[in-house]
C-alpha cells in the first residue's frame, strides 16, 4: 500500500522567507527516507531538507527563488510503505518534516570566530511589525510597510525605512530594498567637510589594463557575513588586549588524554580548554558575559553560557555556538566541536545552532600566526582571538627555562568594558590556562 504525505518547511529557528536556491528531485523520482529534497539558504547557512520516508515524488509545490518559512508546502510525496492510521492531529504533526538536529557535535579549532572576525548570527528575538526604532527615525518609520524581519535587519543596518520605497507588493519594502539603500548611501558622494555622511567612495580602476585578471564571484555568506563585519568594525569602539598563556602542563595533560578521547570518537584539542576557561573568566567577570542594551544606556547580563566557535567552511565564515559549555566535560565539548564542524562544512546546520551566543573564540592556531585583531561578533562585547603556541625561553626560579607559550588577543567593546577590565580578564584568562586546576574551582 501508498500513503500520500505532505512534506513540509521544517523548524528553521527564527527565520522566515528563507530563499530556495535548489530543489534536488522532480516528479516520478525515487527517495529513501533522510534524502535530501530542496536546498534552503538563510543569512548564515544552506540548509538541506531531508525526506521523512521513502517513497516517490509526486508534485513539487515550490520552485527555485520562492521563499519559504516553517509549515509551508514543498511537495507530496508517496510513501511506499503503508503507516498505521493515526489520529488528525498525528497525522498534521507527522506531515511536517522535522528539522535536522544538530548531533551532540561541534568543530576543531579551525578558524574559531576567524577570518579574523565571526559571522554575526542574527539576533535571537525579531522585534514586532511596530517595533521601536531610534528616536531619530520617527513615527513615518513605524508606519512603513515591511515585515518584522526587514525592520529588524534595518534596525541592525542603522537605516530608516521612512526612506525607503519598497519594490513588494502593495509597496512593501523587502530586504533587497534596504541593501540598495544601503550600497546607494555607500556610493553617494562625500558630504560637504564638516556635514554628515558616508566615506567617499572607493576609485573604480580597470585592473585588466595591468595585467590578466580573473572575476570570482562572493559566496552568499561571504557577501552577508562582509556587511555584518563592516558593521560591527565601524559601530562598535574597538579595543584589543594582547598577552601571552603558559599551557605547558595543559598541552601535556592534553596529548596523555588524546588516546581515551579517541577511543570516545573525539579529537581532543585545545579548543575545548579555551571554551572552558572563558566560562570561568567570564563568571569572574560577568560585564563580558552581556550585550548592550538597544537604547545604549543598560547592559543585559546573561546568567548562561554559550560560546560561538568560528568555523572555517568552503562558502566562508560561519558561526555555529555550542551551548551550557558550562555544564559540559572537556571531551563532551570535543566530540560536540567535532560534529558540528563536520555538519557546518557539510551545510547541514541549522539556523538556530548560529543564535544565542555570549561570546565568540577565534582560533587560528591549526593556521599560523601570533597575534591579531578579531572583530567582536555582535550583539556580543567580546571576541577571544588565539594564534599559534611555541616554545619560548622563559626565565623562572634564576634561569631560563623552555615554556608553551600561548597567544592571546582578546577585543572588547570600549562602550561596555574599559581598558583596566580588559586587562584584567585576559590576564585572569591566561592564569586558569597556565594552571587548568582553576577550570574545577
Amino acid at each position: 500500500m501508498s500513503k500520500l504525505l505532505e512534506v513540509k518547511v521544517p523548524d528553521i529557528g527564527d527565520f522566515k522567507n528563507v530563499p530556495v536556491i535548489e530543489i534536488l528531485v522532480k516528479p516520478g523520482d525515487a527517495v529513501n527516507k533522510e534524502d535530501s529534497l530542496v536546498t534552503l539558504e538563510s543569512d548564515k547557512a544552506t540548509m538541506e531538507v531531508p525526506s521523512p520516508a521513502a517513497g516517490v515524488v509526486k508534485e513539487l509545490k515550490l520552485k527555485v527563488g520562492d521563499k519559504v518559512s516553517k509549515g509551508m508546502l514543498m511537495l507530496l510525496l508517496e510513501a511506499r510503505e503503508a503507516r498505521p492510521a493515526a489520529a488528525p492531529a498525528e497525522t498534521a504533526a507527522a506531515a511536517e518534516v522535522p528539522a535536522p538536529q544538530p548531533a551532540a557535535g561541534a568543530a576543531a579549532p579551525i578558524a574559531p570566530a576567524t577570518r579574523p572576525a565571526p559571522a554575526v548570527p542574527p539576533a535571537a528575538h525579531a522585534p514586532s511589525a511596530t517595533a521601536a526604532l531610534p528616536a531619530v527615525v520617527g513615527q513615518e518609520t513605524a508606519r512603513a510597510h515591511a515585515s518584522p524581519s526587514v525592520r529588524r535587519f534595518a534596525h541592525e543596518l542603522g537605516v530608516d525605512l521612512a526612506r525607503i520605497a519598497g519594490s513588494g507588493p502593495k509597496n512593501r519594502i523587502l530586504k533587497e530594498d534596504v541593501q540598495a539603500y544601503v550600497k546607494a548611501e555607500l556610493t553617494r558622494p562625500p558630504a560637504a567637510a564638516g556635514g554628515p555622511g558616508f566615506a567617499p567612495p572607493l576609485p573604480q580602476i580597470d585592473f585588466a589594463k595591468f595585467g590578466p585578471v580573473e572575476t570570482r564571484p562572493l559566496s552568499r555568506i561571504k557577501k552577508l557575513s562582509g556587511a555584518n563585519l563592516h558593521r560591527n568594525w565601524v559601530t562598535i569602539p574597538h579595543i584589543t588586549q594582547h598577552d601571552e598563556a603558559d599551557i605547558t602542563e595543559l598541552e601535556a595533560f592534553r596529548e596523555a588524554q588524546a588516546e581515551e578521547a579517541k577511543r570516545r570518537g573525539a579529537r581532543f584539542t585545545l579548543l575545548s580548554f579555551l571554551m572552558k576557561a572563558s566560562v570561568v573568566a567570564l563568571r569572574q567577570f560577568p560585564e563580558f558575559n552581556a550585550s548592550l542594551a538597544h537604547d545604549g544606556e543598560s547592559l543585559v547580563v546573561k546568567g548562561y553560557f554559550h560560546i560561538g566557535i568560528a568555523v572555517d567552511t568552503p562558502s566562508g565564515l560561519v558561526v555555529p555556538v555550542i551551548r551550557d559549555v558550562d555544564k559540559k566535560g572537556l571531551l563532551e565539548l570535543a566530540a560536540e566541536l567535532g560534529k558540528v564542524s563536520a555538519r557546518m562544512r557539510e551545510g547541514k546546520i541549522a539556523p538556530a545552532d548560529l543564535q544565542g551566543g555570549c561570546f565568540s573564540i577565534s582560533s587560528l592556531g591549526g593556521i599560523g600566526g601570533t597575534l591579531f585583531t578579531p572583530i567582536i561578533n555582535a550583539p556580543e562585547v567580546a571576541i577571544l582571538g588565539v594564534g599559534r603556541a611555541a616554545l619560548k625561553p622563559v626565565y623562572r626560579d634564576g634561569q631560563f627555562v623552555p615554556r608553551l607559550m600561548l597567544p592571546l588577543s582578546l577585543s572588547y567593546d570600549h562602550r561596555v568594558i574599559d581598558g583596566a577590565q580588559g586587562a584584567r580578564f585576559i590576564s585572569y584568562l591566561s592564569a586558569v590556562l597556565s594552571d587548568i586546576r582553576r577550570l574545577v574551582l
